[in-house]
């Protein structure tokens, strides 16, 4: 078990390395001249110069990159190299913010989007998986595997817009008024309106996953359905239910949970669309402004975000299925 720790935490290591680099290099081409970016309209090319040199634009790559990551300078009295104690994610051009902070603010609404989508789309999956895993071929599993297929191809932001356009403005129009139009109410001030304006982002996530869930917990379920336990419980009674849902289901969770710590991780890191769609102002849409604005320290410390939590996310899935091996 301890060469597995070390070998999982050198890996997450290295790969939130890479992501540092390859970030830092991708915003250095797509931002060829920040400074013209962050200036004012009409700013001459004294002050362009000015917010360069002050920022370090006009330094070479690698030292930009070594005052990013390490030697990052003070600017009111906040350290913005990232190997800091505790670590920092530079400080925004546009905000004038450091941007952990603007991070730590927007997590909520994202982690309140995926961690709700989340326990949907595995519910979901589960029951319609493991109900068509007990007759393969048969009405329900066609049927659910032609929903799992359209599910699939329809893209996220269309899923999301019909169900506004039903849920928000047909039943608005009838007279119905519950499902919001967008916006977030903090799980602190009200519980139940939180779960009110997630309620649509929820179901938008949960359609567009569980055609792949699904269609991965009905494999995982028949893979191991023909295996000696599993005719040895049905040899001593044990009902469909319990062969399926107890035994079946039990042993094939390994890639079940891996696959969901993966998307987990990746809406976590912005659920870009889904939080345009319904105007969450999450972790995807501060990205996106980011973006936009030639805000680069933003762009990485978003990216850098989502890094971390897929490393951290699968090295805990992966470090909870090896101990279900060793047992």
């Amino acid at each position: 078990m301890s060469d597995f720790l070390v070998r999982r935490s050198a890996r997450m290591v290295l790969t939130v390395a890479a992501v540092v680099l390859i970030t830092f290099g991708l915003t250095r081409v797509a931002y060829r001249n920040p400074a013209r970016m962050l200036a004012p309209e009409n700013a001459s090319e004294e002050t362009i110069e000015t917010i360069a040199n002050s920022l370090r634009l006009n330094d070479p790559w690698y030292l930009q990159l070594w005052h990013y990551a390490v030697r990052g300078p003070e600017i009111k009295g906040t350290p913005t190299g990232l190997l800091n104690w505790p670590p920092s994610l530079g400080y925004s051009y546009r905000q004038e913010r450091p941007v952990t902070e603007l991070i730590l603010e927007k997590i909520p609404v994202t982690a309140g989007l995926a961690l709700g989508a989340l326990v949907f789309w595995m519910l979901a999956s589960i029951l319609l998986g493991v109900w068509a895993a007990r007759r393969p071929g048969g009405w329900f599993d066609r049927i659910t595997s032609g929903l799992s297929y359209v599910a699939l191809s329809v893209p996220t932001f269309v899923i999301g817009v019909l169900l506004l356009y039903v849920f928000y403005f047909k039943w608005s129009m009838a007279g119905v008024k519950f499902f919001p139009s967008g916006g977030y109410v903090p799980l602190t001030t009200s519980p139940g309106e939180w779960a009110r304006h997630l309620i649509l982002p929820w179901l938008t996530l949960t359609i567009a996953q569980v055609g792949l869930f699904q269609r991965v917990v009905r494999a995982s379920v028949l893979e191991v359905a023909g295996k000696d336990y599993i005719r040895t419980a049905r040899s001593k009674g044990v009902g469909p239910q319990g062969v399926y849902f107890n035994h079946a289901l039990s042993a094939a969770l390994n890639p079940i949970l891996t696959l969901g710590a993966i998307e987990f991780a990746s809406i976590l890191g912005g659920a870009i669309v889904t939080e345009q769609i319904f105007g969450l102002d999450g972790v995807g849409r501060l990205a996106v402004s980011a973006a936009n604005n030639g805000d680069a320290p933003v762009v990485i410390g978003v990216t850098l975000f989502g890094a971390v939590v897929f490393v951290i996310s699968t090295a805990l899935v992966d470090l909870f299925t090896q101990n279900r091996s060793n047992k």
